[in-house]
């Protein structure tokens, strides 16, 4: 239950400036006369409206407010109540979580409407206050039946179409664009994609870093629903020929999610591209990404060392910064200064200072990097290390004692070494500097539910440079598909990790500025696994297939 706010309602009312402490005294000195309620009363006069004494007893009541704005709320929630209740009493239902349903409502302190809404759905009702007018709105989103996006498409008068842009706003818009996201969100998309065609309106999300046709739009709606995705984002609908970056903050089921929205003009018009930033999913530990004992354990043993630099390197979508956020988790302690810089800041850390660049501000990975060594820190984090500039900061932090967590895009460990001498940082400073270099990928997972075993053929064992292992009883494993994964035959993905240590004769190679293949030749001698070993321990294992290990690790090449 709601704690509930012992001040007087009168005393509410003065503090949130709706009366005054003289006009208090002379309602009070009436209700002695009238016995009548003091909201009763000041309403009666005209001092406040019924919705701002609505507002007031719910505050009193320890009902917390809630912001329909930045919510999108789930179609099958929608339907535990009636329409026709809905519009009665003024409410609209948010989210339910086991047997108790969130219902937003103009008035939260109406006993007799939370006992009906109980009655009606068989759930216990947790009331939160939301202003009238959102109420309503929301309920011109939601309500009208239609439940899936062509559904709505077909609701809409063609007539209204030449001002579509106008349009943004409009319920059947709105209803269109928050499915869209629904759907992605429920569907574990990282990214949806909308893509205008010559005509058409194409939906593709990226699911477990697969790009999939979700749905079709007409080429009609075009304008109105791009608007609609500016809208949300606050960028410039009437800006067209410029690339815009925003972001969305919404709340999705129970979900807190940072949508990062970028707008591209193309021959067809602006495409749309929403990355999905879920807090919920960024922070897991180390043991939960895949790391093999041997590689966990060298790993946790560099990220706790007292200064150098660690570096996680791979492409974008390889899960970079889920690994440096978790590691940052598994340092963070009361006795450590960390500070991060970041573009963006995706997740939030207690004791950790953190700052997202502002290139048209100046603040840029180098600016702040520098700044941050007059901030007394024994951590940093570096989002990445794009440039000459950052680079030597990084490399000057490491050597004055700090511990340095960075990234780089390179195809695997061996290759950061050069990379840095290429970028300008003297072979010395790079060998002194670097404790070890993680590169990583992400492989899809089989799905549980309809994985099955089969013997791979002899041409199929020669392809993953198994050959002479046909008659070993050796069997991988595939999904057949299923309503789980979309049948896809894959749910999830897990990581593989190739790690490198900088040991003293791995410095002694890049003092002298050798190829990254003599680098990891040694490093393989002394013991690491490659991209395409780790992947090839997860067929074995039967967590992924021969298709994800070719498709994942070819461009990294097969030794």
């Amino acid at each position: 239950m709601p704690e509930r706010d012992r001040r007087k309602l009168g005393e509410l009312l003065v503090e949130q400036g709706f009366i005054t402490e003289s006009q208090l005294a002379e309602v009070l000195d009436e209700q002695k006369v009238t016995g009548e309620k003091i909201g009763e009363i000041i309403v009666k006069k005209g001092w406040i409206s019924q919705k701002d004494l609505a507002r007031a007893l719910a505050i009193q009541s320890g009902v917390s407010s809630f912001d329909l704005s930045v919510y999108i709320i789930d179609p099958l929630v929608i339907k535990l109540i009636p329409e026709d209740i809905a519009l009665k009493y003024k409410v609209i239902p948010v989210f339910k979580m086991g047997y108790t349903v969130t219902v937003a409502m103009a008035d939260p302190t109406n006993v007799f409407i939370i006992d009906e809404l109980s009655r009606i759905t068989g759930c216990t009702i947790e009331p939160v206050l939301a202003d009238e007018m959102a109420i309503k709105k929301s309920q011109d989103q939601y309500f009208g039946g239609a439940a899936s996006i062509q559904e709505i498409v077909a609701t809409i008068d063609k007539d209204k179409l030449k001002e579509a842009e106008k349009l943004g706003e409009e319920a059947p818009i709105v209803k269109i664009v928050n499915l869209i996201i629904m759907e992605a969100v429920q569907a574990n998309a990282s990214d949806i994609h909308i893509e205008p065609e010559e005509k058409f309106v194409g939906v593709r999300y990226r699911v477990d870093g697969i790009m999939q046709r979700h749905t079709f739009l007409p080429k009609d709606l075009q304008p109105a629903v791009i608007s609609r995705f500016k809208i949300m984002a606050s960028l410039d609908i009437a800006e067209k020929r410029l690339p815009q970056d925003g972001r969305i903050l919404m709340k999705v089921g129970t979900k807190d999610i940072d949508f990062r929205t970028s707008t591209c003009p193309t021959v067809h018009g602006e495409n749309v591209v929403l990355r999905i930033l879920d807090k919920s999913t960024t922070m897991v530990g180390l043991e939960s990404l895949g790391f093999p004992k041997k590689e966990l354990e060298l790993l946790e043993f560099l990220i706790s060392q007292p200064y150098g630099i660690f570096l996680v390197t791979g492409p974008t979508g390889s899960g970079k910064t889920t690994t440096l956020y978790s590691a940052l988790k598994k340092i963070n302690k009361e006795d450590i200064n960390i500070m991060t810089v970041e573009d963006p800041v995706e997740y939030q850390f207690p004791r950790m200072r953190q700052v997202q660049v502002n290139p048209k501000a100046g603040l840029t990975f180098a600016a702040a990097l520098r700044s941050f060594l007059r901030q007394d820190p024994d951590v940093v984090m570096v989002g990445e290390i794009r440039d000459l500039e950052t680079a030597e900061i990084a490399v000057q932090a490491a050597l004055t004692g700090h511990l340095v967590f960075s990234t780089l895009h390179t195809n695997d460990s061996p290759t950061s070494f050069t990379r840095l001498v290429d970028m300008g940082v003297e072979p010395f400073l790079v060998s002194s500097s670097l404790l070890g270099v993680l590169a990583q990928r992400l492989v899809r997972r089989v799905c549980a539910r309809c994985k099955e075993e089969y013997v791979p053929s002899a041409a199929l064992l020669a392809t993953l440079g198994m050959e002479g292992k046909a008659d070993t009883g050796i069997k991988f494993v595939k999904g057949k598909g299923c309503k789980l994964c979309g049948n896809s035959g894959y749910k999830g993905r897990t990581g593989i990790y190739e790690l490198l240590r900088a040991t003293p004769e791995i410095q002694e190679l890049v003092l002298k500025k050798v190829s990254a293949d003599e680098i990891r030749d040694l490093a393989k001698k002394q013991g690491m696994r490659t991209l395409r070993d780790a992947a090839m321990d997860k067929l074995r294992e039967g967590i992924t297939t021969p298709e994800e290990v070719m498709r994942v690790t070819q461009s990294i090449g097969v030794e």
